[in-house]
């Protein structure tokens, strides 16, 4: 007997969006456990936004308010250190995430296996240190704590300016425009021949459930595999 055919999972994401943190972790932690091809699809949540018709939740008081005490406790359960900036407005609606996800893109292209640690990176600086993601020098920071070697890093730098960095982000927005989807994190679970849409970090149950896998919380156990 073979051995049992990898259950493809795609998770479009933004290192914007502290949610698709969690998101993230769980699924690159049950990534053996559930026997996933994981595939990392960076997009740009300001051209979700704009092209769902969907509005931040930091535009709504009440929502900012709410989102401040749920990472707090998500942090905790998940066991990720979320920490929101100091200025969570100006990072998220004044900054943005655009270079940062063009960069990210740039060494997924370069080094597809970097692309976790270096999107992880990004999440700590913004979501857990406080620390830049739009300048040149931030992204060669992250990419030395990610251990990219210093020609990727460079390289990704320089290339993330050109036309094929640009066109691939807004192609992997559209792609996730064009299956529904309205916010981050956005995951597509193959099943049978279709296309299983969920939004956020709390529908692992259900994965699970269509799946037929076991959901164990988490944390199992911190997989980096």
């Amino acid at each position: 007997m073979g051995s049992p055919v990898k259950k493809t999972v795609e998770l479009f994401y933004d290192v914007i969006s502290p949610y698709s943190w969690l998101a993230f972790e769980v699924l690159t932690r049950y990534k053996t456990k559930w026997n996933m091809d994981l595939q990392l699809k960076p997009f740009f949540l300001g051209g979700i936004m704009q092209g769902a018709g969907n509005r931040p939740p930091g535009l709504v008081p009440n929502k900012m308010a709410y989102m401040d005490q749920d990472l707090k406790r998500l942090g905790g359960y998940f066991r990720v250190p979320l920490k929101a900036p100091s200025d969570p407005a100006d990072v998220m609606f004044n900054k943005g995430s655009l270079a940062a996800m063009r960069y990210v893109l740039s060494v997924d292209l370069l080094q597809k296996e970097k692309t976790e640690p270096i999107s992880r990176e990004f999440w700590m600086r913004v979501w857990s240190r406080d620390e830049d993601i739009t300048k040149p020098e931030s992204f060669l920071q992250a990419a030395a704590k990610a251990q990219l070697s210093d020609d990727v890093a460079k390289t990704a730098l320089e290339k993330m300016t050109t036309d094929e960095i640009k066109n691939k982000l807004k192609a992997n927005t559209q792609e996730a425009l064009d299956m529904g989807t309205f916010g981050a994190p956005t995951i597509i679970l193959h099943k049978d021949g279709e296309k299983h849409l969920f939004f956020g970090g709390d529908r692992f149950e259900l994965m699970a459930h269509i799946m037929g896998e076991k959901w164990e919380g988490p944390l199992p156990e911190l997989s980096k595999m």
